[in-house]
């Protein structure tokens, strides 16, 4: 029996050994994050430019390779991250309340505890935009609109179940007004479908339409004090409509990433929201930086499963 815990203690202190040394090479190749929509939507954005500041701060020439895998609503992207090795080189980005969304409107390969949550990074807040020349160019005009002609104005979105489709459950159980969903890949498309007048409207974030003012019409933002990034925006509550809603946007890494790695990962994710020069980049994008770390973005996660879960039990939207 001596024999044996002496074993298991040289056992452990070899894995200790051999996890600090892993740390402390990590990473020795490229880490490559998983983004599971398109290329130029809001999550795409941020991570893109999230990541030179990451390589900046795990030091050590450090190489971020950002890859899109769109489709299913994000589900593809993060099931690829919850399901890869946990060797600290494939990391993903992480939207709420979407992706827990995802566990309750379908079958998923991933849940709450499938991840090692690193930051959450980015709080966007929604919009609404119409088409220009299409005559509904204020809220009070599109709610009009969809009142009288229940079904006949159609919304381009990113996702079902998403923040974006929650927004629109909120419009609606507020106005009584009746739209029809047009889901796409991600927001970059549903914004190139809106600007070619394929839809009549749709719900995006602000990061999304910030370079786009002069192409579509911006109904309003749904926060309750006015952006910075859109001071001469009024917010929905401003116009009547109590609207608030948005986009949270991290990164996680693989459950069961090793304590030492993950440390490591978190002081870099840490340092974001003290640099002037991201905060900057983030601004030039029209991101709206709100950091939430480790065991409180875990937390937060959860959160949002359990409102996801009760607009899914009131209102389901499959």
């Amino acid at each position: 029996m001596l024999h044996f815990i002496r074993t298991i203690t040289i056992a452990g202190s070899v894995a200790l050994a051999a996890g600090a040394a892993f740390a402390q090479d990590h990473p020795d190749k490229p880490i490559e994050v998983i983004v599971g929509y398109s290329a130029g939507g809001g999550t795409d954005v941020m991570a893109r430019t999230t990541a030179p500041f990451i390589e900046k701060y795990l030091g050590d020439g450090a190489s971020i390779v950002v890859k899109n895998m769109p489709g299913a609503s994000g589900q593809i992207g993060v099931t690829e991250v919850a399901t890869a090795d946990p060797d600290g080189y494939t990391l993903g980005t992480f939207n709420l309340p979407g992706m827990m969304a995802r566990t309750i409107d379908r079958e998923a390969d991933y849940d709450q505890d499938s991840f090692t949550y690193l930051a959450n990074v980015v709080n966007d807040p929604n919009v609404i935009v119409t088409t220009k020349g299409g005559g509904l160019d204020s809220i009070d005009k599109l709610i009009e609109e969809a009142k009288a002609n229940p079904g006949a104005v159609t919304v381009g979105m990113s996702s079902l179940g998403g923040d974006d489709h929650f927004m629109l459950i909120k419009l609606q159980q507020l106005t009584g007004a009746e739209f029809t969903i047009v889901p796409f890949k991600g927001s970059a498309p549903a914004r190139t479908a809106l600007m070619g007048g394929h839809v009549a409207m749709g719900i995006l974030n602000i990061s999304e339409v910030a370079e786009f003012q002069e192409e579509l019409n911006v109904l309003g933002v749904a926060t309750e004090e006015r952006s910075d990034f859109a001071p001469d925006l009024p917010t929905f509550k401003e116009q009547g409509v109590d609207l608030i809603n948005g986009s949270m946007r991290g990164f996680v890494a693989p459950a069961g990433l090793p304590e030492d790695v993950r440390a490591k990962l978190l002081d870099a994710f840490e340092q974001l929201e003290g640099d002037a020069e991201f905060q900057e980049a983030m601004k030039a994008t029209a991101n709206p930086v709100e950091v939430v770390t480790g065991d409180a973005f875990k937390a937060l996660t959860g959160d949002l499963y359990d409102l996801a879960r009760g607009v899914w039990e009131e209102t389901p939207w499959n």
